[in-house]
């Protein structure tokens, strides 16, 4: 039973098997900045995890958006080799970019998601233009450049500090099994729905690097804004049984709420959401 409703995204928790490395992919590639010293998780929170051991985390930060990479003594499994963009586990961080050349030229060797580099999205889908690929744990990331009709407010007069690429993270996506039970779960949590709208076509499929794609968008939005969750509905026959992630699992990537009291919640298809009051 869920004992607090979700009112404000304050961060994200990635989990590595490496904290260096993929500190130094988030500060260096993609211009994320650290905020103090490398600390340890305290036992309350691994607790409330499920977790045993001890933890590490470093908090880095682009715009206003909070990122903490967790690296845990007792380490999960590795991010799924075959999991892709309709998969259940799936569930990426939305970057905004001004420029979607410089950004995407500053990647380097990344491994991609999407197909032929950024694609344009037609004005159904949102007129955006984005691109996915991966971290070196294999998290998903996508870059976002809003077209200027498109431009929602909160970004408007948002512009990139020196030496970063993007302006600060939109929202998490997360892949669902059924549209219509997530959305019933996550407005029971106090969340409203967005404009919903069914991306498809060559563009993308391209995005994805997925063929024959059509996936319904639904934004799910707490009473602050920006960043918020979408819920990725893939309308595909592929098998998509859930991958029950474990707190420690690399791909169990926490989206971290304020709330009126401190808890794990698992979502009907396993997404992890941390609050605390």
């Amino acid at each position: 039973m869920i004992k607090t409703m979700l009112r404000e995204i304050i961060g994200f928790a990635i989990v590595t098997a490496d904290l260096p490395r993929l500190v130094a992919f988030y500060c260096t590639v993609l211009g994320f900045a650290t905020h103090g010293e490398e600390r340890s998780i305290q036992p309350v929170e691994l607790m409330r995890l499920g977790l045993v051991g001890t933890g590490r985390r470093r908090v880095l930060s682009l715009g206003r958006q909070t990122v903490w990479i967790d690296q845990f003594e007792q380490a999960g499994r590795i991010y799924p080799a075959d999991a892709d963009a309709a998969s259940l586990v799936f569930q990426h961080l939305a970057i905004v970019v001004a420029d979607m050349t410089q950004a995407y030229d500053r990647l380097g060797g990344v491994t991609s998601i999407s197909n032929g580099g950024p694609q344009q999205l037609p004005s159904a889908s949102g007129g955006a233009q984005a691109f996915k690929f991966r971290d070196p744990d294999g998290h998903p990331l996508e870059l976002l450049q809003f077209s200027a009709a498109k431009m929602p407010d909160a970004w408007r007069s948002v512009r990139p500090l020196q030496g970063q690429i993007g302006l600060g993270i939109d929202h998490s996506a997360i892949s669902v099994a059924d549209a219509e039970h997530s959305g019933a779960f996550y407005t029971a949590c106090g969340l409203d729905v967005g404009e919903r709208t069914l991306n498809q076509g060559p563009a993308q499929q391209r995005l994805d690097g997925l063929e024959d794609v059509q996936v319904d968008v639904i934004p799910m939005v707490p009473s602050a804004q920006t960043p918020h969750l979408e819920l990725l509905a893939y309308r595909s026959t592929k098998d998509r049984e859930e991958w029950a992630v474990r707190a420690n699992d690399v791909a169990a990537t926490r989206i971290v709420w304020r709330g009126d009291a401190a808890e794990l919640i698992r979502d009907p298809d396993g997404h992890l959401h941390q609050t605390e009051a």
